[in-house]
């Protein structure tokens, strides 16, 4: 694509409208001298058709790497059809809200799991809206290594897709926009200058480990930045239960949590004893053990102090902030007296955190919120997930991290926690996704892999909890310099 054809794309982009320059109030609150209104392009049709052209020439004879498109809805669907019909390419819809009549699909057309799709977005700041699309794709099996966008804002995006395996083609940069439109005499030096500066100002390149793997590829990409070591980051949180939890972490070099999904007692005492030693979280689901008894609790609050690791009762409370109150403290559980952590789903709101919060919080208990899950569909993604970290930012005193598939935040009071890892990767008959624990430690940000099945049903758990052990130890060093 030459110059020219570039050129001629940023004066049409200023002569609309869609880059306007002035004193503009973002969406993350920032106050931003030019702002992008790519919208407007869908009142100029020949021009849209002009913009698809260049997006699609930008990614380089993508017709022979993809079987399908999606457009991030809703701004880039019209570029992403028009991409479709002039390239005979099937065309994907993902929807940001899922149907509760129907068929209740996140994801529109027809595909086979296995197959690789291009995403298409008009702008890129962060990278979350690509990633959210990448998700709900990912999760009905669908992959995805590449996304095209017509202007990157330059503001960490980039770097942030990168470090989940996805390389951004982009058809301008902002920085290429204020210079060519100088160039051109259309706007002053000085804006230029305001611009480069804002940009520089306002990049936000997320931390990310020193090697990352793709979905597609066994090659290693090198990106650029580091994450803090366990000591590092128990001096930055403020819960008591986080600074020891890393504490653990560093002591016994384990960020293996076991899910120790057993349904009789004397059987989850026998196999958490003899993995304690390797783990830094024992997690439980109380409501499975047939022979639940406060002797059982008594003994396994025993070999956490014996083994030193955090118990964490897997609840997965919601309801209205009375009821989890009730369920947490009463009953044949009573859950509060011994777990030091529970999780709860965001969906009722901020009553089910502060029906936990009311007995946990004089305790020293900490709480997860399930801000996404590892099995196939599931509704946790987009602005459920976005909420989520919203609600835990509102009960930093009492909320500890979360239950994820990503790195949600560079908060050092959150922890995330990410289950379904194995050795391997792949799938059961019953939707859950496998990742490796480099997968899940280097790629996805956990600071905490959760393992149950791969060590419980192993013919050695001992063994195989050392391999889970020295897996996801290893895979932190590799995000330290």
């Amino acid at each position: 694509m030459g110059d020219t054809n570039l050129d001629g794309l940023i004066e049409t982009l200023h002569a609309i409208a869609a880059v306007k320059f002035g004193s503009f109030k973002l969406k993350s609150g920032q106050m931003s001298p030019i702002y992008i209104d790519l919208r407007v392009i869908v009142s100029y049709p020949k021009k849209m058709t002009e913009v698809a052209d260049l997006m699609w020439q930008t990614v380089h004879g993508g017709e022979s790497k993809f079987q399908h498109v999606c457009g991030v809805p809703y701004t880039a669907l019209p570029i992403a059809t028009c991409i479709s019909v002039k390239q005979n390419i099937p065309m994907l819809i993902r929807r940001k809200e899922g149907k509760d009549y129907g068929t209740k699909k996140m994801v529109e057309g027809h595909f086979k799991v296995g197959d690789k799709c291009l995403i298409v977005e008009d702008i890129v700041t962060s990278g979350s809206s690509v990633l959210e699309t990448v998700q709900t794709l990912n999760n009905e099996g669908i992959k995805v290594d590449q996304a095209i966008v017509l202007l990157d804002r330059e503001q960490g995006g980039k770097s942030s897709l990168a470090n989940h395996g996805i390389t951004l083609h982009s058809v301008l940069t902002l920085t290429q926009v204020v210079k060519t439109l100088h160039r051109m005499g259309k706007i002053e030096s000085s804006l230029v200058e305001q611009t480069e500066h804002f940009i520089k100002s306002n990049r936000h390149d997320i931390t990310v480990p020193s090697s990352i793997k793709t979905s597609n590829t066994d090659n290693k990409k090198k990106v650029f930045a580091v994450c803090k070591s366990y000591r590092e980051r128990s001096e930055s949180c403020q819960h008591s239960l986080s600074k020891k939890l890393y504490s653990i972490m560093e002591t016994k070099s384990t960020n293996l949590a076991l899910s120790v999904d057993l349904t009789k007692s004397n059987d989850i005492l026998q196999i958490v004893d003899t993995v304690g030693p390797f783990v830094c979280i024992v997690k439980t689901h109380v409501d499975i053990v047939e022979d639940f008894s406060q002797s059982f609790v008594n003994h396994l609050s025993d070999l956490a102090k014996k083994h030193n690791f955090i118990l964490f009762e897997d609840r997965k409370f919601a309801d209205i902030g009375n009821t989890v109150n009730c369920q947490y403290n009463n009953g044949i559980f009573k859950i509060s007296s011994w777990a030091d952590i529970v999780n709860v789903h965001p969906v009722p709101g901020e009553g089910v955190i502060a029906g936990i919060k009311q007995t946990g919080l004089s305790l020293g208990r900490g709480c997860l919120l399930v801000a996404e899950m590892s099995s196939k569909g599931n509704l946790a993604t987009g602005d459920y997930t976005k909420a989520a970290v919203k609600m835990a930012e509102n009960h930093k005193d009492f909320v500890i991290g979360f239950i994820c598939q990503s790195r949600l935040t560079d908060d050092p009071n959150f922890i995330h926690m990410t289950p379904g890892v194995k050795l391997s990767s792949g799938d059961d008959a019953l939707g859950q996704q496998y990742s490796t624990p480099e997968d899940a430690v280097i790629n996805k940000g956990a600071d905490v892999i959760i393992v149950g099945r791969g060590i419980i049903q192993a013919t050695d758990p001992v063994s195989t909890a050392k391999q889970y052990q020295q897996a996801g130890y290893n895979a932190y060093l590799q995000t330290l310099k």
